[in-house]
């Protein structure tokens, strides 16, 4: 049966690419050790979402393996060799504040966990298509030192300035800036997503994510700040709000939008392709603005104070360019603005927070 092996199967966008590729026919290998209680406590544990898709989806089969773990993943790759078709690889250690703890750890999942499976998907399954959520933390601090204009609620970029229009697109340099080790790591793995597409020929891409977000995101204090946000505010938890007046602007993609694009690329496939996928101009927020329509579409006000100390490396505006995805995915669009995004979220948490 034809299998596609999805890494990271627990987590926000692995579960819902779990989700997806099974209801369109396929066999789903997910590869999942539930690192996320070990990034950030507990409370973060996908073991739910593991035990959840193990029980509703007939063609899931769920390994507990590490990805840095080359001779398991061998023994994966190996029995499902003549079967699989696609690698979508969303495993990974994701929040810049964690990998100055432990930068080993940090390394070694994002970098030479990325690179055993490339390795192994050119041993096993050359031909497959090989998806993988590289993060715009890849641009370091470079986005800080465009020509920003303060306004009331949010940082904005000159109406001048070329990314005015559109947002950040793939000509901003990964070189030469501060990324935290985090961006250190996913730099480390995307260029070698590239490399295996253009060395090999490989069908190599990277999605060089804004905010991904859902009602599926299991937010923590150190990721997944609209998730976060939304769940301080719904339970009446207090929120820090760290550096630059809270007018820090993120854009953010639904994750059924951006599992959309990962068909639309799987149907047909290019080598070593790169594209910026947020929710551009259509789809973006700053946190006070965040905040203001939290209480705007449910009437909970969120309790938070605002750090004068930004993390570092942390991005002051930040919105995608996607027209390079859609010059070549036309039939690709948004379905969800933030909004939507905030308002299906907001019912989510409310309806966990009363059972």
């Amino acid at each position: 049966m034809k299998t596609i092996i999805i890494t990271g199967s627990a987590g926000l966008i692995g579960s819902e690419s779990v989700k997806f590729f099974h209801e369109k026919g396929f066999n789903i290998v997910g590869i999942d050790n539930d690192m996320r209680a070990y990034f950030f406590g507990q409370n973060a544990s996908t073991a739910w979402v593991t035990d959840s898709l193990k029980r509703s989806l007939k063609n899931f089969q769920h390994f507990n393996a590490d990805i840095r773990d080359y001779e398991e993943l061998d023994k994966i790759f190996k029995e499902y060799s003549g079967e699989i078709e696609g690698i979508i690889h969303t495993a990974a250690q994701p929040s810049h504040d964690w990998a100055a703890k432990e930068p080993l750890t940090d390394f070694s999942i994002n970098a030479n966990g990325t690179l055993n499976l490339l390795e192994l998907t050119r041993k096993y399954c050359e031909d497959a298509v090989f998806i993988f959520t590289s993060t715009n933390k890849v641009y370091g601090d470079l986005p800080n030192y465009l020509l920003l204009v303060e306004q009331e609620n949010r940082w904005e970029i000159d109406k001048n300035h070329k990314f005015y229009q559109f947002g950040i697109d793939e000509s901003m340099s990964i070189d030469n800036s501060k990324h935290s080790l985090f961006g250190v790591s996913k730099v480390a793995a995307d260029v070698l997503v590239q490399e295996y597409g253009k060395y090999f020929g490989m069908k190599t891409v990277i999605f060089r994510g804004g905010c991904l977000t859902g009602p599926a995101h299991n937010g923590a204090e150190l990721h997944g700040f609209l998730a976060y946000l939304v769940l301080c505010a719904v339970t009446n938890k207090d929120y820090t709000v760290f550096g630059y007046k809270g007018k820090q602007v993120r854009d953010n993609i639904h994750s059924k939008d951006l599992i959309q694009a990962f068909w639309s690329f799987f149907q047909e496939p290019r080598s070593g392709e790169v594209y910026n996928m947020g929710g551009s101009r259509y789809s973006n927020v700053s946190m006070l603005e965040a905040i203001n329509l939290i209480k705007e579409i449910s009437g909970h006000q969120l309790n938070y104070t605002v750090s004068n100390q930004a993390r570092i490396g942390d991005h002051i505006w930040y919105i995608s360019d996607v027209r390079k995805f859609q010059s070549h995915y036309p039939q690709w669009k948004y379905t969800y603005d933030i909004n939507k995004i905030l308002t299906e979220m907001i019912t989510v948490v409310e309806a966990k927070s009363k059972s």
